[in-house]
């Protein structure tokens, strides 16, 4: 039977479009997340369009997704990580 512990997601890998990568908590990463969103919500991709607040929004990429593409050329980009064996 899987250990619980490898589906603990409190540490992301986010890779985004000429920044270095970079280590984020999940509040780190929602907060990523739902800036980028509040500058693009006159773009959002189809399944995002049904919630009502970028928090909503955002929490469902978490759940959901590991990549967000806005604009051509550009992206973001999340991995769950474990830091400590």
């Amino acid at each position: 039977m899987p250990d619980a512990l490898m589906y603990d997601e409190d540490t992301f890998v986010v890779l985004e479009t000429h920044q270095p990568e970079q280590f984020m908590t999940v509040a780190e990463l929602l907060e990523k997340l739902k800036s980028v969103l509040s500058e693009s919500q006159d773009n959002l991709p189809q399944d995002l369009q049904r919630f009502t607040t970028i928090e909503e929004q955002a929490q469902y990429l978490i759940d959901t997704s590991c990549d967000l593409n806005l604009k051509p050329g550009q992206y973001l980009q999340w991995y769950a990580v474990r830091l400590e064996k």
